[in-house]
């Protein structure tokens, strides 16, 4: 019997900006680079009118050592972490008690002991609990962490799983870095967390969500240069391609459909996407390669213009919508939620709602 995703919850840092104010803000930072005039027209095309950061506009205009962006991840993702598990955990009407595992994905900054150790503490989860930490999957990473937490659940069949993701993009910026690629991040990239509880109801409530039938990987060969991060005195230099959305019309778009055929489908068979927005013309190429329906569409769409790209959360914001503020699927229609990210690599999980 597979599980079931029980619950979703997000949460964002204090910060909401406007994108024309950090469109101002970026062009006096970016002053020299060359062709900005031209370059900085990449905000309009976003599709993003808001988003939330961890620290007030003025702190990016000075620059921070990578020690001090980390310590600063760090207190504010534990928190996020913290504020989401617990939402979760409220409405799948389960005690902390009764989790069995965590799992805790990011990228943006770095702890040891990793920050799930101190969240089962200050959650009051067993001691016993199962730790899996997972670093550097970007983008993709809540989708893997999903399918990972779905496995554990399979195979411990009265468990309850608690899945986290927390990335604080804009703490990695780099000051110094003038860089067409950072450019284009800071008119993308936002922070969040999202927290969801997966296990197996004896008699799913109103609000549950789709059982997780599996979840499939494909690495693009030969393409680590597409995303990624650069380590720099100053900390995590971005590393982006613009080459993205060609790559999901084409390769990695016959890639996605050789995932699928492991389920028996094919992209018709899929009744509901649930798409990581990593960006406007990411979306066209889905709706263009691979037939991704309008109304899929309008969940992504929704979440980036609100939120922006928070790296691995995002795609579980928009399963939150989907789950609490569309008209749900039709029972036992087959949805897959799909993201993309460094390696470069789409991660998969297929959903029966």
């Amino acid at each position: 019997m597979h599980p079931r995703i029980l619950s979703v919850a997000t949460a964002n840092p204090p910060h909401r900006v406007g994108q024309s104010e950090v469109r101002d803000l970026v062009q006096n930072l970016f002053e020299r680079l060359q062709g900005l005039e031209r370059l900085i027209g990449v905000f309009e095309n976003t599709g993003i009118e808001s988003r939330y950061l961890s620290a007030p506009l003025e702190w990016f205009t000075q620059p921070h050592s990578f020690a001090e962006k980390n310590q600063l991840w760090f207190e504010t993702a534990l928190d996020l972490c913290e504020k989401a598990c617990r939402e979760a955990l409220r409405l799948a009407a389960i005690e902390p008690k009764q989790v069995e595992a965590v799992l805790l994905v990011t990228t943006t900054g770095i702890a040891t002991p990793s920050l799930e150790a101190h969240l089962i503490q200050r959650l009051g989860l067993p001691l016993s609990a199962i730790r899996l930490p997972i670093w550097g999957l970007g983008c993709a990473g809540g989708s893997a962490g999903l399918a990972r937490a779905a496995e554990i659940a399979l195979n411990h069949p009265n468990a309850y799983v608690l899945m986290v993701a927390v990335e604080l993009c804009s703490l990695t910026f780099v000051r110094g870095d003038l860089s067409k690629s950072n450019l284009v991040a800071t008119s993308l990239f936002a922070d969040g967390a999202a927290a969801v509880v997966l296990g197996r109801p004896s008699e799913p409530g109103p609000g549950t969500g789709p059982k997780v039938l599996g979840g499939f990987s494909r690495l693009l060969p030969e393409s680590y240069e597409v995303m990624g991060w650069d380590i720099v005195p100053d900390g995590l230099q971005v590393r982006f391609a613009k080459s993205i959305p060609a790559l999901v019309e084409g390769e990695l778009g016959n890639l996605i459909r050789d995932g699928l055929a492991g389920f028996g489908l094919t992209a018709p068979d899929v009744k509901t996407w649930t798409l990581h927005p990593g960006g406007a013309k990411v979306l066209t190429a889905y709706r263009e390669g691979m037939g991704v329906d309008e109304k899929s569409l309008e969940a992504s769409h929704c979440v980036l213009r609100k939120f922006g790209n928070m790296s691995s959360p995002t795609v579980l914001f928009v399963l939150a919508r989907q789950m609490y503020q569309l008209e749900r699927p039709a029972p036992g229609s087959k949805g897959v939620l799909l993201a993309l990210g460094p390696g470069f690599a789409a991660e998969g999980v297929v959903l029966q709602w």
